[in-house]
């Protein structure tokens, strides 16, 4: 039987029946000689080197949708990133690579700095948001879309799924998440299913009703790394440099727009991309940093709406979270064995003491410093500090890809 249940307060889109591909794609042709998309691909320089990307690129030559490709390319030489560029002229349009590492780009960072404006540390997010910033310069898309480039698993069903209750005019949403399946032949999406979904409900029985841990429980998926939105929120939106950067999107969506506008696609039946160890003695790597950072992600955006955080608060959420996480393991467990598929409950169990002590240290760091680290600022307020950075970034990236 599908699943066509709306639950939460954003849209839920479904993947009922096989719904034609070339449909999806010949609507989005049209659709988009109104709305022209613009896909940003945050990339490393060590992804060139594994087979995935290869997989994403056959795929990515036969969309005929897509305006134009943006990849930031990070932690690359300047030779890796003319082969970088050589790799990426297999796709027949448009695309466009911005070396993070080369010179023009630095300058164009220390100019931000030099203006009081910081744009985080090498990341994600910062990847992300000066490929907004070059297509904000191009003045040539209405729809941004990004998606990783270590998906094993990879199709171009994904990217027209997620692009398509963007692009079309008769739905009205400003920005669309991906969900999936994460399963081999047991479940995968730890952080998700074991820290995110139980600290979101454990808030809620602790701090009570709050609009926005209403609005991230609405998510099935709210770790994934493929959306779509309308270039307004690329504006906009502030954005986490660090691994809080999914959270802190939502947070910024939830912040400018309605929920009404916001809506949730499956893109897959399944997706495998490159897994994160569980380092649980460092808090420095791996999925520890990656929970810590999405824990004060999250305690900073309640802060700002008014939450009261205590010490005492702090330490009721631990033990809610513990009893809800160990609930929730029961579930899985029940849900892998009647799919046959492998379950370990000990390295779950593990993952969840590892997850609780990630959620006192976020805890201890944010009552230390509520503020923490300065989200990089929108690009509204960056044009109006500086206003001749978006022709200088543009200037910067076309000479770079001569």
């Amino acid at each position: 039987m599908a699943d066509f249940y709306q639950t939460g307060i954003i849209i839920t889109l479904h993947r009922l029946g096989r719904p034609s591909l070339e449909r999806i794609e010949s609507e989005l042709v049209e659709f988009s000689k109104h709305r022209p998309v613009a896909l940003v691909l945050p990339a490393l320089y060590t992804e060139f080197q594994a087979p995935a990307l290869q997989g994403i690129i056959d795929e990515l030559k036969k969309v005929k949708y897509v305006n134009e490709i943006v990849l930031t390319l990070g932690r690359a030489t300047d030779e890796e990133f003319k082969k970088a560029k050589e790799f990426m002229a297999q796709i027949p349009y448009e695309v466009k690579i911005i070396h993070n590492e080369g010179k023009r780009i630095k300058e164009i960072y220390a100019t931000l700095e030099r203006n009081g404006l910081w744009a985080g540390e090498d990341g994600k997010g910062r990847s992300a948001w000066i490929a907004y910033g070059y297509i904000l310069a191009n003045g040539r898309s209405d729809v941004i879309t990004l998606h990783d480039c270590d998906i094993v698993t990879y199709n171009r069903e994904m990217l027209a799924r997620l692009c398509y209750p963007v692009v079309n005019p008769n739905i009205d949403v400003v920005f669309c998440k991906g969900f999936y399946s994460r399963v081999t032949d047991r479940m995968h999406g730890r952080v998700t299913r074991l820290l995110v979904t139980p600290l979101t409900r454990a808030l809620q029985k602790v701090v009570g009703f709050h609009p926005f841990l209403v609005f991230l429980d609405s998510f099935r998926y709210p770790l994934a790394g493929e959306f779509c939105m309308i270039t307004d929120l690329a504006r906009v939106n502030r954005i986490p440099w660090d691994w809080g950067l999914e959270v802190g999107v939502l947070a910024e969506v939830f912040r400018n727009y309605s929920p009404q506008r916001v809506c949730q696609v499956d893109i897959a039946d399944n997706y495998e991309h490159k897994h994160q160890a569980l380092l649980a003695n460092d808090a420095g790597k791996g999925l520890m940093k990656m929970c810590i950072d999405i824990c004060k992600s999250i305690f900073r955006t309640l802060g700002a709406g008014g939450v009261i955080f205590s010490d005492g608060l702090f330490k009721s959420l631990e033990v809610t979270y513990l009893r809800l996480a160990e609930d929730t393991m029961v579930k899985y467990e029940a849900d892998a064995a009647i799919n046959g598929l492998v379950f370990d409950r000990h390295e779950e169990a593990k993952a969840v003491e590892a997850f609780a002590n990630a959620i006192k240290e976020a805890a201890s760091t944010f009552m230390e410093n509520p503020m923490g680290t300065p989200l990089i600022q929108n690009w509204n307020r960056v044009t109006s500090a500086i206003p001749g950075i978006l022709e200088m970034l543009k200037k910067a990236v076309e000479e770079d890809n001569r």
